[in-house]
């Protein structure tokens, strides 16, 4: 049975190497040990990080966990992460967005119902911007696709889960989102919630 130490040094390395939000399974199959002991040693980490003030943290999102930068220094990593564009999402794109989120699972005939207009091609700008994904099919009639959101939507928002979604007014008149190029050249978005002001 390893140590802790050593439980925690290899989740470190995984989730360096990961990228994406590790599921705790994965990382405890890695190792070996159980599921509740690898979640023990996940959250016994992120509190070493939280402590230390360094500026890489831990943070958990649905239940994943991932390396972050820390919050106080997203000003001066966004100097060196020259922005492409950024501005507010259109209405359509905030509507189709809210009602995925608080909706999810949802097809799009339930979203062309609520918003009483197609909305293909507002679908298909939100997954570009990796938002919203297909999570499966309805076992209705023609067995529709379901639309949910993605993990990259909580991350974004600095959410752990759905749980903590703010008011849905609060959502449509605050998210923001700005497309920005990453170390390696790859065109990644970020989401804000903004406090109003311009």
């Amino acid at each position: 049975m390893p140590t802790d130490k050593t439980i925690k040094s290899a989740f470190e390395s995984m989730m360096f190497v990961w990228g994406e939000p590790l599921d705790v399974k994965i990382a405890a199959s890695a190792m070996d040990v159980e599921k509740a002991e690898a979640k023990r040693c996940f959250e016994e980490l992120k509190a070493e990080y939280d402590e230390a003030g360094r500026g890489i943290r831990i943070r958990e999102v649905d239940g994943k966990y991932q390396l972050v930068t820390a919050e106080n220094n997203h000003d001066y990593i966004r100097t060196i992460c020259t922005p492409v564009k950024e501005r507010r999402l259109s209405q359509a794109a905030l509507e189709v967005l809210a009602i995925v989120a608080y909706k999810q699972p949802v097809t799009k005939g339930e979203i062309d119902s609520i918003r009483g207009i197609k909305s293909d091609r507002v679908l298909e700008g939100l997954a570009r911007k990796n938002l919203v994904e297909e999570k499966g099919r309805s076992a209705a009639v023609g067995r529709p696709i379901l639309y949910g959101t993605t993990e990259n939507f909580l991350a974004s928002l600095d959410l752990s889960s759905l749980k903590e979604l703010p008011e849905i007014d609060d959502l449509e008149d605050a998210i923001t989102y700005e497309e920005y190029l990453d170390s390696d050249g790859y065109t990644q978005t970020r989401l804000d919630i903004l406090d109003g002001e311009e």
